[in-house]
């Protein structure tokens, strides 16, 4: 049988790529496990999924000072023990890595006994973590044409994000009908990141009258964002998370306001949903989000509105530019190449697997 080991780990962002990959890999005879660190986000999803996990010491790099920075080398270097001693006794035919922290101890193992690396980039330019794998990796995959330029050309592959293929078989009216919808006015699924987003929530909710004149809102608020007062208002549900009917939810949509983390933008265009996109702003991120943002505006899939320039007014201009344009939108989704990932990257694995 042939084997396959995952990783990647810190946030569900490094996990659900993975998971979004694992039936395929099933329906090809992969014996699979997956080595993230002890306690982990990513354990809960994976041990979820019915998949072998291991578990092992993982520490940060960071650019900043931090007690901790005097500490955790000696994390990694732990970590690192434990993934060789494992790999060594499992001999896996290949690694497949998301990224994260506790990924760079177990491609640095994997390149030292050889097992051929494919590392997956989310975001427009490597972070700290991938930035330390890239020199151990066979392949890099990518989601934006812009990345390939900070990749090395011979490693480096425009694959987009695997996307959890449950996510595409959603049923518009069991979405409507969840949310008590009508069937007849268009909706709006507003999505504000995994915590949500207290500025976009607000800047919704400002021009909430004025929306609700022409569109019904799916507004999915994050933990503790409920707003009590607009409870029974028409052709408005919030949810705080949504869990399985958030497939069918994304099918009710016709069109989505949504954070740009990079999986969350890859679920929009795999979906063909004409879209605005609100990135995080500098100030509170890498700007990772801005970039990937632009790119897809570049691309002709987004509307762009960033944050600094939210505001009731400028998000009510962007929704009906884009509800007006949006079978040019729709278009340019369905000519992107970025939207297959799961095939390009098994087919991937199958050619370094060798069997």
């Amino acid at each position: 049988m042939k084997k396959i080991v995952l990783t990647g780990g810190g946030t569900a962002g490094h996990v659900t790529p993975n998971l979004a990959l694992i039936p395929s890999l099933k329906e090809r005879n992969y014996d699979i496990h997956y080595i993230g660190s002890y306690q982990g986000i990513e354990r809960k999803l994976i041990e979820g999924a019915g998949i072998a996990y291991i578990g092992i010491s993982s520490g940060k790099f960071r650019r900043y000072f931090d007690p901790k920075n005097f500490t955790d080398p000696f994390r990694v270097i732990k970590g690192y023990g434990e993934a060789l001693k494992f790999l060594k006794n499992y001999r896996p035919d290949v690694v497949f890595s998301k990224g994260g922290f506790v990924a760079v101890p177990v491609v640095l193992a994997a390149k030292r006994l050889k097992i051929p690396v494919i590392i997956h980039e989310s975001d427009m330019t490597p972070g700290l973590a991938n930035k330390l794998c890239i020199p151990a990796a066979t392949n890099v995959c990518c989601n934006f044409p812009e990345t390939l330029a900070y990749l090395p050309k011979e490693k480096a592959i425009l694959t987009g994000s695997p996307i959890r293929k449950e996510l595409l078989q959603g049923d518009r009216l069991k979405g409507l009908s969840f949310a008590k919808l009508s069937e007849t006015r268009p909706v709006i699924l507003i999505i504000g990141g995994s915590l949500g987003s207290v500025t976009v929530n607000n800047a919704v909710r400002e021009i909430l009258p004025k929306l609700l004149k022409d569109f019904q809102i799916i507004h999915i608020c994050g933990k503790g964002n409920l707003d009590e007062s607009l409870i029974s208002t028409t052709g408005y549900v919030q949810y705080e998370y949504v869990d399985a009917p958030l497939k069918h939810l994304f099918a009710a949509a016709d069109l989505m306001i949504s954070r740009a983390g990079a999986n969350a933008i890859c679920e929009i265009l795999a979906l063909r949903k004409p879209n605005i996109l609100i990135p995080l702003s500098a100030a509170a991120s890498r700007g990772d989000q801005i970039l990937n943002a632009r790119s897809f505006h570049k691309q002709g899939f987004s509307f762009l509105l960033e944050e600094e320039n939210l505001s009731g007014d400028s998000l009510l201009k962007a929704v009906s530019e884009t509800y007006q344009n949006r079978k040019s939108y729709i278009s340019n989704m369905e000519q992107s190449e970025q939207h297959n990932a799961i095939d390009a990257i098994v087919e991937m694995v199958e050619s370094l697997t060798g069997k």
